[in-house]
């Protein structure tokens, strides 16, 4: 390799963090071109996960790693949701992980994953949902969490929350959504206010609302529900469940909750 490329090569390492995945458009613009990156490829120094993705010689890549390309690289509306950003963010711990992990990530409807990141095997489930839960503000709830030597844009606690809802019942159940809601005693009134108007499901919101209420939390009594619109007529939530009048939306159990 000529020291023209190896320096380049030196350069291009600096500016990419350690445990990540650089993709053929962000090398580019790092000043790797296609006949360089077949060099530095066929010299070792970095190998291919898939078309057009690298990743240095000898690093090891989790399925973070693969994200962070996804939204600082190709700049698509994807970020961490649901279960998964309540579990970086320390909640959620108490629920068992089972034997394949879950990683849940969240698109704006449309969007759609490279094939190389789709097919990596990144050693946990993937589950990648578009919806339009935010369409009028996709970024509302969105937060950054720093990893080891970089960030990825997940969701809040108010906003991650909501996502678990947003799979109740077919693919997370009510008890399990009932012991998160719990678990969010410190849940900001005023960003929860916020993501409940701008969110585009009843179902959503009803059920917010009930475990919420079901909860005792403190920071209910800031919401100004009156601004909310939880829509008319009834919502099946739990099949065969008894009917909350006050939300409209079938329930587990006899009582409150």
């Amino acid at each position: 390799m000529t020291s023209v490329p190896r320096s380049k090569l030196n350069q291009l390492l600096r500016a990419w963090p350690l445990g990540t995945v650089a993709v053929t458009r962000w090398l580019k613009a790092q000043g790797a071109y296609q006949q360089l990156v077949y060099e530095y490829e066929k010299s070792g120094w970095i190998s291919r996960v898939g078309q057009g993705a690298y990743v240095r010689a000898g690093d090891t890549v989790e399925w973070s790693g693969g994200l962070y390309a996804l939204q600082e690289q190709l700049k698509l509306p994807v970020h961490v949701g649901a279960k998964t950003a309540l579990q970086m963010q320390g909640y959620a711990h108490f629920l068992p992980m089972g034997m394949s992990r879950s990683v849940s990530l969240f698109g704006t409807s449309g969007t759609r994953m490279p094939a190389w990141f789709r097919k990596y095997d990144w050693g946990v489930e993937l589950r990648c949902t578009t919806t339009n839960l935010f369409a009028d503000v996709p970024e509302a709830g969105l937060t950054k969490k720093e990893l080891a030597t970089y960030t990825a844009t997940i969701s809040a606690p108010e906003r991650a929350i909501m996502e678990v809802l947003y799979f109740v019942p077919m693919e997370e159940s009510f008890e399990e959504a009932s012991l998160l809601m719990e678990s969010l005693t410190t849940l900001r009134p005023r960003l929860v206010q916020s993501l409940l108007e701008q969110c585009g499901s009843i179902k959503v919101k009803r059920l917010f609302m009930f475990l919420a209420e079901a909860s005792n939390h403190i920071w209910v009594k800031e919401l100004e529900l009156s601004k909310v619109d939880f829509g008319k007529g009834k919502r099946m939530v739990v099949k065969g469940g008894r009917l909350d009048t006050k939300y409209n939306i079938t329930v587990l159990g006899s009582g409150s909750m």
